[in-house]
């Protein structure tokens, strides 16, 4: 793209440089010398023109160059030689104009390669140096200072840290991140500095994935469509035939060449790219990579979605979803003891239980004499106890399992759960529960990709029906596709697309195939170049389900855009047809109309630098805002786990352990629940109130908040009244009700909740 925008300077300047010399040279007099000048203006720019022109017709297109060639060859024929160089001029100008938008539209991924990090600082034998970013290994601790890039992927040590994450993300704000947290390398610092521990090779890293993505889109970026062609198989007969018509009904050549002269229709040869490529510049701004201008007008025109499950429309990692623990009050000291065990492995559910401890800044400690049995678990000393978690079979070697054990897992599985079984001192401890949990932003990411405009819905997976029906259900897709082989996908997409556009969002190398056969495939290629990112045509670079939508939004305004600079580029140019085959319009004058009329046209198709984001409302909270409202309900996530185990444990246990049970969770609610919800309704919900706008618009919210202060009440009531010797069954069945009745409200409350504050987060 660089060398063909300099041979277009090139073009320029001569056709520029020969129609000024051949003005000074008719103020000289010298208008043989000027009828020269100008005419080697013209051949310049014709001889461009015709490489391309014969381009075209080799691979049997006929677009409308035809129309600016046959005008500059038209007016040297009837020796008009400075309307030739004016529409020479105005050609090349044109062109260097187009070039212009394209180099304006790559700045922000060129931007990317610009920072990439070349070094890191290394603490070795005591002390820290700076070593080439290459020679980092896993397991390294770094020291990221104040305005340095993250070198590799890793993990934060430090309590806190601050990153501005523009070049990654297009977020405009720095993003706070607390200790534990996982850094994606190419952020930079905007605070202090912090210590983290490499995870990966440089070359493994984020960071170098995104910037092998964006050199290949830069590299292999197909042009962008040219609407005008489409147009062309009409509108250069009509052109030419209403420039014959009017030679012969007149008799004069010069009607006929004034007719080709503004029928060369420059808005639709340059406007149309300018408008495309700058759209590309607006996705790269969010975080949405376009390797070419076809795959944003083919997402502004699709109507059928199909979505992969598994890392796209679920987060693509296990989650600790529930813990159920046998003793009393010991959820948390349950998944401190398996948390610390599990720092030693690398599996990815022992990460994920990690990952929960650190949110829940939970205590770890370092086990002694840890064992690890490869994909069935592990076995270590923790604080003097001896810990094993793993699978049924691995954990039924060390403890016996109680029925309801074996229950809970046939529950789980058929619900897609995994379940890490725990035992302490050799009995049976308790179960943690994981998920691949749905995406926050896919329920609300669905809406506005339904309410733009797409028509069909599917979800494609390998899981098993039950599963994925469950989760298509829960989404409000319109097809739920499970047991899907990588062939199977592929299949499906190809007979879908045969009739109509379709887009494909995925994120596995499974998924590339699929991709690739796609009208538009959508990767989301958050932690680097996989096959599927590399198959796409679109990456989001962003973790966000939400920003496809903001990718098909800008596609629909790009597109919107170029047709207003077609159909304007059209009307005028044959209003000003009509006027030249009438006589009303020179040659001369209406190569400098239609110049006008590009500049015009070309500046009109610039406003897709400047498309507004797509967001719910015009107000947003700030990152530290929400921070806290998030921090603020992993804060709770014990309290609701307690809830939980109380509800299910409530039945079997001895009637003299009831009250005390009861007890100990009444005040817990009462002094970590209320509140928390109580400051909701006087304090978060005004000042949100004032964000969405109208009269109310958390009234819904605020009626939940009354419906679980009246189950609390009742609770309470239940438990204040109960007799030391325990409850009867009839009123053990009530309080197991009403446990329930909350736990779910609750769970339900503050998952409306996170959605309502996800959508107003900064973007």
């Amino acid at each position: 793209m660089k060398t063909r925008w300099y041979i277009d300077l090139y073009i320029f300047a001569a056709c520029a440089g020969g129609l000024v010399l051949g003005f000074a040279l008719w103020l000289a007099a010298e208008r043989h010398a000027a009828d020269w000048a100008w005419s080697a203006a013209a051949v310049v720019a014709g001889v461009a023109l015709l490489s391309r022109v014969s381009v075209a017709l080799w691979r049997r297109k006929a677009g409308v160059d035809l129309l600016a060639l046959v005008a500059i060859v038209g007016a040297l024929a009837l020796q008009q030689s400075l309307t030739a160089a004016v529409i020479a001029a105005m050609l090349a100008s044109g062109r260097l104009l187009e070039g212009f938008a394209e180099r304006r539209a790559g700045r922000e991924m060129s931007a990317l390669l610009a920072k990439v990090p070349r070094t890191a600082n290394r603490y070795a034998g005591g002390e820290l140096t700076q070593i080439a970013l290459a020679a980092v290994k896993p397991g390294d601790r770094l020291l990221v200072r104040h305005g340095e890039a993250v070198p590799v992927d890793g993990t934060l040590v430090a309590e806190r840290a601050m990153l501005d994450e523009a070049a990654l993300t297009g977020e405009s704000l720095p993003v706070p991140y607390q200790s534990g947290a996982w850094l994606r390398s190419g952020a930079l610092n905007a605070a202090d500095s912090f210590d983290m521990l490499a995870s990966a090779t440089a070359a493994d890293s984020t960071f170098a994935g995104i910037v092998k993505l964006v050199e290949a889109a830069q590299r292999s970026r197909a042009p962008a469509t040219r609407l005008a062609d489409r147009y062309a198989l009409w509108f250069i007969p009509a052109s030419l035939g209403l420039a014959a018509i009017a030679w012969l009904l007149s008799g004069d050549a010069m009607r006929a060449l004034a007719v080709v002269v503004v029928a060369t229709p420059c808005p639709l040869i340059l406007a149309v790219p300018v408008a495309i490529v700058s759209g590309m510049s607006r996705c790269a701004k969010r975080g949405i990579l376009v390797k070419g201008g076809a795959a944003l007008e083919a997402l502004a025109g699709a109507r059928t979605l199909f979505f992969d499950k598994t890392g796209t429309l679920t987060g693509g990692e296990a989650r600790l979803v529930e813990i159920k623990g046998t003793a009393a009050g010991g959820e948390n000291k349950l998944l401190a003891a398996v948390a610390s065990l599990e720092q030693m492995s690398q599996h990815v559910l022992a990460k994920a239980i990690v990952r929960a401890a650190h949110a829940r800044a939970l205590p770890l400690s370092l086990p002694d004499g840890v064992g690890e049995s490869a994909g069935a678990g592990m076995i270590g000393t923790v604080n003097g106890r001896r810990v094993a978690a793993g699978s049924r079979d691995y954990i039924a070697r060390t403890a016996a399992l109680p029925q309801s054990a074996h229950d809970l897992l046939e529950r789980t599985s058929a619900e897609g759960m995994s379940a890490v079984l725990v035992a302490i001192d050799g009995a049976f401890a308790g179960t943690l529960l994981l998920a691949d949990q749905i995406r926050m932003e896919t329920p609300r990411a669905l809406r506005l990709l339904r309410r733009a405009g797409f028509r069909r819905i599917v979800m494609l997976t390998g899981d098993r029906r039950d599963v994925a029906e469950a989760i298509g259900s829960g989404l409000g897709v319109d097809e739920v596709l499970a047991e899907q082989t990588p062939a199977d996908k592929l299949a499906v997409i190809s007979a879908a697309g045969a009739s109509e556009p379709t887009v494909m969002v995925g994120d596995g190398v499974n998924d590339a195939p699929a991709l690739a056969a796609a009208s538009v495939g959508v990767a989301m290629g958050a932690r680097g170049a996989s096959a599927s990112a590399e198959a796409a045509g679109i990456v989001l670079l962003v973790d966000r389900l939400d920003r496809l939508a903001e990718a098909l939004h800008i596609a629909r305004a790009t597109r919107a855009i170029a047709l207003q600079s077609v159909v304007a580029g059209m009307g005028l140019s044959i209003l000003a047809m009509l006027a030249a085959a009438l006589g009303y319009l020179p040659p001369l004058y209406g190569a400098v109309l239609q110049e006008i009329i590009d500049v015009a046209v070309i500046l009109n198709a610039l406003r897709a630098l400047r498309i507004h984001p797509l967001r719910a409302s015009r107000h947003s909270l700030t990152p530290e805002e929400s921070e806290h409202l998030r921090t603020d309900h992993e804060r709770l996530a014990p309290v609701l786990d307690r809830l939980t185990a109380v509800a299910d444990r409530l039945p079997t246990l001895q009637r003299a352990d009831v009250l005390p049970v009861l007890r100990e969770l009444d005040a817990l609610l009462q002094q970590q629940l209320l509140p928390h919800e109580q400051a909701d309704d006087r304090q978060v919900y005004p000042a949100l109130a004032a964000l969405l706008g109208g009269d109310d618009p958390l009234a819904a919210m605020s009626r939940t908040h009354r419906e679980i202060f009246v189950l609390y009440q009742r609770l309470h009531r239940l438990v204040s009244e109960l007799p030391l010797q325990g409850a009867d069954p009839g009123t053990l069945r009530e309080l197991q009700r009403v446990l329930y009745a909350l736990d779910a409200i609750l769970r339900l409350h503050f998952a409306q909740e996170e959605e309502i504050y996800q959508s107003l987060a900064q973007a």
